[in-house]
């Protein structure tokens, strides 16, 4: 028997800390990057933040399944997710191989993504539905 579970209002969800952490961590992956070119920080920083960015894509994973598990939805987020984190293998794997021509693309796209999941996240939180207008 599945229980529908559903979150208090106000108050936020493991699936919304794993996806604002891992959207703040790749932030920190840009702001790093460009301390690369200007600092000799920047490289050390840049490396402590990719280990905390790959570990918030598998924090997000975690998340979607047990978000998923509870109330019996859809196994969709857990897609997402997954996709995620097989991006951040790729970007992890491009940056070690000093690719940058791949890796700072991919890093934007990675980014938007993030940024896009987090912001329909919120929506459906605060039950707001910005795309959709009113007449």
């Amino acid at each position: 028997m599945a229980t529908q579970t559903t979150a208090v209002p106000g108050r936020l969800t493991f699936l919304q800390v794993a996806i604002a952490l891992q959207t703040l961590a790749i932030f920190f992956q840009a702001v790093t990057a460009g301390l690369l070119l200007s600092s000799s920080h920047g490289e050390v920083l840049h490396s402590v933040g990719a280990r905390v960015m790959y570990g918030a894509s598998m924090l997000y994973v975690l998340a979607a399944i047990l978000a998923w598990r509870p109330g019996g939805g859809s196994p969709r987020p857990i897609l997402y997710a997954s996709g995620f984190l097989a991006l951040a293998s790729v970007q992890v794997v491009l940056g070690i191989a000093h690719k940058p021509t791949l890796h700072v693309p991919l890093g934007v796209l990675m980014f938007g993504l993030s940024v896009l999941t987090l912001g329909q996240i919120l929506s459906k939180v605060s039950g707001v539905n910005r795309m959709r207008r009113t007449p």
